[in-house]
């Protein structure tokens, strides 16, 4: 549980300081000034691969986890739908960052060249990929609460692990729903995406420490 909790925590930390320090922000949904960005910035697709990696390691704790709680009583079914959760999740990660990380850019490096009407045929392809890119997030962050929200439900029912750990991650899990749902009407900003982002951000980080702490103090507990 030490390892899940410590993967958990490291891959979150690596895509929080990616995303803060690296990637670039602004009115996502200002086409316009927001595609100018990307075009101008060189680290995208490396920010991106970042990116990619920090959710993996974060999901892959999960799995761990999974471990943790899988059994014989009324938990392991619930166990185990998170666990397929969490694959079906980096499944939906992977084509998100591929979409956004290399064909949006290479989609608005080739409007920012562009010039006369080859500019807004440019621009109106890089819109589509836009519009795929927030299907994508759309799904990805459902399939991510759902993940959170089983294994919240898990730990509840299997109480292997403290019960506050399962209701933190089963909060975490319909926040990040909610989210979803809102990015396929309203798409990437929203001022209810602006409050369940701070949610989600803050209730899976208590929940990866919280994870990573009863792993180490069980450990501790057996080598007294």
């Amino acid at each position: 549980m030490m390892i899940a909790g410590g993967l958990m925590v490291g891959g979150f930390l690596l895509n929080v300081i990616l995303t803060a320090a690296l990637h670039p922000s602004g009115e996502e949904d200002d086409h316009p000034a927001i595609f100018t960005e990307y075009a101008d910035s060189s680290g995208w697709i490396a920010v991106h691969l970042g990116q990619f990696i920090g959710v993996l390691v974060t999901l892959g704790g999960l799995l761990l986890l999974y471990r943790v709680l899988r059994g014989t009583d009324e938990s392991a079914l619930v166990a185990r739908l998170a666990a397929a959760a969490a694959v079906a999740t980096a499944a939906i990660w992977a084509v998100l960052q591929g979409l956004d990380g290399v064909g949006l850019k290479q989609a608005v490096d080739s409007w920012a060249s562009a010039s006369g009407a080859e500019k807004r045929i440019r621009f109106a392809n890089a819109e589509t990929v836009r519009w795929l890119e927030w299907g994508f997030q759309s799904y990805f962050r459902i399939l991510l609460g759902l993940t959170l929200a089983l294994f919240g439900t898990a730990i509840l029912t299997g109480r292997r692990v403290a019960g506050w750990l399962g209701w933190t991650a089963l909060a975490a899990g319909v926040c990040s729903v909610i989210f979803g749902v809102d990015v396929g009407y309203s798409g990437l900003a929203s001022g209810l995406q602006d409050v369940l982002g701070v949610a989600v951000f803050v209730l899976v980080l208590i929940f990866a420490i919280g994870v990573l702490v009863t792993g180490v103090r069980g450990r501790s507990r057996r080598h007294s």
